[in-house]
């Protein structure tokens, strides 16, 4: 059985994401910045969902 770590396809997938990370130096509002502009050159269309409010009870705030 393969472990996370053993499974080529997911070696991979973080090569990538650390790929992208590293031309970004890290810093994630740069990382968001490429995202955007990668979605915008696309030439899809994306949804975006409006912010989930909250609800106060019990102590905690859950979103719904």
């Amino acid at each position: 059985m393969r472990t996370r770590e053993t499974d080529p396809v997911m070696a991979e997938v973080r090569a990538v994401r650390d790929g992208i990370a590293a031309r970004a130096d890290y810093d994630v509002a740069a990382i968001f910045q490429r995202i955007r502009e990668m979605e915008d050159g696309s030439g899809r269309e994306y949804v975006e969902y409006p912010p989930r409010r909250l609800v106060e009870g019990s102590g905690e705030q859950l979103a719904v």
